[in-house]
């Protein structure tokens, strides 16, 4: 395993009460990704293509569509790669992701999609499947970890407005399957997941910035914890990536924007409306 002394030296030192940034999660993709072994930067890759994901799937819609520019492919690789699947063809595993490739496949085959299951939400199983399956134990488990967090709440919503969980939960694992199935306050996993009582009370949050900043503190926590004895290790470089994450994502957010918008969804649930594919 790398270890990257300097450049961990190097970074600055952040917290979740950051009111300003001297760095950014793209200047980390121009001056550290490039440091990196081979083997590290697939898994970096891994924090990167969730902006790929959003990307293709505004590209299937919109070819023309501007993209974020923080995905690890360019628009006009991922334009060529979707022409050259919606064309029959292929792309290498070494080049572009097996599960990205896949979705395509799927997106554009007329074979009957599963009913009630959303582009993105089959986009984000097939990401989470993928993630997961990495043999880097601290990075599969940040994915699984998130992974449990958004579905519990998910279910939590979907059950007190009465819609159907099944079809909103993402993922296909033993924790996704409990939430499907169990009829149980706690859906049958106070067993399993050590972190339940914690997400279960921030679900209860009804203000959507306080809520948020919770679920953030959690994660950070969970950071934290996870890489107490990684010193100078990728897992303390992919760690220090999602924190810088975190920070930029509070940075650019309108408090009252933001609750005026949660408002809204509250009341388009109680209408028994979809809940929106970015709360999902």
């Amino acid at each position: 395993m790398s270890k990257y002394y300097y450049l961990i030296a190097g970074l600055p030192e952040i917290t979740l009460e950051d009111s300003k940034l001297s760095y950014s999660v793209s200047d980390f993709k121009t001056q550290i990704y490039p440091e990196l072994s081979d083997e590290d930067k697939k898994l970096i890759d891994l924090f990167y293509l969730k902006f790929d994901n959003k990307n293709v799937l505004l590209l299937l819609k919109d070819k023309d569509a501007e993209i974020d520019p923080r995905g690890k492919y360019s628009v006009e690789e991922l334009t060529e790669y979707i022409a050259t699947i919606k064309e029959g063809g292929e792309i290498p595993a070494d080049v572009f992701p097996t599960y990205l490739s896949r979705f395509m496949t799927e997106y554009f085959s007329d074979k009957p999609k599963e009913e009630g299951v959303l582009p993105e939400d089959h986009l984000s199983t097939l990401y989470y499947d993928y993630a997961m399956h990495t043999d880097n134990r601290f990075v599969a488990a940040w994915f699984g970890f998130n992974l449990n967090i958004n579905n519990i709440l998910v279910a939590l919503t979907a059950r007190k407005y009465k819609l159907d969980i099944a079809s909103s939960i993402v993922g296909n694992t033993e924790i996704t399957e409990a939430l499907r199935n169990s009829n149980a306050r706690d859906f049958g996993l106070s067993a399993e997941v050590d972190y339940l009582d914690q997400v279960l009370k921030i679900g209860e949050t009804p203000e959507l910035v306080d809520r948020e900043r919770q679920l953030d503190l959690l994660r950070w926590n969970w950071l934290e914890e996870e890489t107490f004895f990684n010193y100078f290790t990728i897992e303390r470089i992919f760690a220090f990536l999602l924190k810088l994450e975190m920070i930029e994502r509070w940075l650019s957010l309108d408090t009252e924007k933001g609750n005026q918008l949660f408002r809204g969804i509250i009341d388009s649930l109680k209408n028994e409306v979809q809940i929106p594919p970015e709360f999902r």
